[in-house]
This record gives structure tokens, C-alpha cells and sequence, in this order.
């Protein structure tokens, strides 16, 4: 049985970090790419940041660049987990992360055959 499960969201004040996790079973992160999504209130799902499972090239969404780094953990006996390190964090950070497979890593386009079931961001004072 296929499953994505994230862990690590919470409440953060602006400038703080957090670290979101990913941990992808019934199959292997050198078969499927993954990547991370988010959606505030109110707004539409956006893509954040992606990782290819061939060559571990990896897509940033601009608003997030220099400050967000996702990597993956996928070697034998590993965890099979997709990190999103995130610093210098901002109020409009603030959304439910989800992590989902995506074909098109590059561009960071889900394919919707996937999902886990989000984890809460705040970002606040």
C-alpha cells in the first residue's frame, strides 16, 4: 500500500525555521519523484519546491528560494523520506504542506496519484 505521511508542521514566528518530513511507503524514491505543495487560506494550491528521483534536481518555487531546501533520504536501508528544511520563515508561509508524487519534477506539477494528508504551517507572532 502506497503512502505519503508528513510530520513536522507547527506554529513558527517570522524568522524561525521548521523542518517538514515525508516518508513515502510501498515504493521507492528512486522510482517516484517528490515534492512539496502548499495552500493558504483562501488561495489555490501552490507547488513549493520538488526532487527528481533520477538525478536529485530540484525545482524552487521564487518565493521560497535561498530560503527552503528540499532533499531526500532515499539510500539502501534509508528512511525513504523527502525533507523541506525551511528558514528565515514569513507570515505568507504560513498554509497545510502537503507532499505528493509528481512525473514532472522539474517543473513541479503533481500528478495527483498520490497525496499524504498535509501538515499545518503557521507562520505568526
Amino acid at each position: 500500500q502506497v503512502q505519503l505521511v508528513e510530520s513536522g508542521g507547527g506554529l513558527v514566528q517570522p524568522g524561525g525555521s521548521l523542518r517538514l518530513s515525508c516518508a513515502a511507503s510501498g515504493f521507492s524514491l528512486d522510482v517516484h519523484s517528490l515534492g512539496w505543495f502548499r495552500q493558504a487560506p483562501g488561495k489555490e494550491r501552490e507547488a513549493v519546491s520538488c526532487i527528481s528521483s533520477s538525478d536529485g534536481r530540484t525545482y524552487y518555487a521564487d518565493s521560497v528560494k535561498g530560503r527552503f531546501t528540499i532533499s531526500r533520504d532515499n539510500a539502501k536501508n534509508a528512511k525513504n523520506t523527502v525533507y523541506l528544511q525551511m528558514n528565515s520563515l514569513k507570515p505568507e508561509d504560513t498554509g497545510v504542506y502537503y507532499c505528493a508524487t509528481t512525473r514532472a519534477p522539474v517543473y513541479c506539477i503533481p500528478d495527483n496519484d498520490y497525496w499524504g494528508q498535509g501538515t499545518q504551517v503557521t507562520v505568526s507572532s
